[in-house]
């Protein structure tokens, strides 16, 4: 798979799920948040559509630029601080469920996306 091929499936991520929660904010805090954490507040509500907006605006993002072998090993550097949220989150503060582990899912495709870029990709 080429680099460019390589950030598109980045950008895929971010769109499908930064997508869910940009038009259904409330059907991910229903479905990954465990009931206990959960909140139907305008609030809650609107945090998490604005979430879902900056995921897919880093889609376009990503749709559009060059990646070079630099940015992949940018963007999979900064994605590791979200691998202790998530493990936080889920398992000393459990606010996620098993669901919500997309999350984690995500992450973990685009982390080896990153390095599979950084691979392929020209200086």
């Amino acid at each position: 798979m080429s680099a460019k091929m390589t950030q598109y499936a980045i950008g895929a991520v971010f769109l499908v799920l930064g997508g869910w929660a940009l038009l259904f904010p409330a059907s991910v805090i229903e479905l990954a948040i465990r009931p206990e954490y959960q909140s139907k507040d305008f609030l809650a509500v609107f945090a998490m559509g604005c979430f879902g907006a900056q995921a897919c605006l880093f889609a376009l993002v990503a749709f559009t630029a060059r990646f070079t072998k630099r940015t992949f090993a940018a963007y999979g550097i900064a994605l590791l601080p979200f691998f202790a949220f998530n493990w936080y989150f889920y398992s000393q503060v459990p606010v996620l469920n098993e669901l919500g582990l997309l999350d984690l899912l995500g992450n973990l495709i685009m982390l080896g996306l990153c390095w599979h870029g950084w691979r392929v990709a020209e200086e």
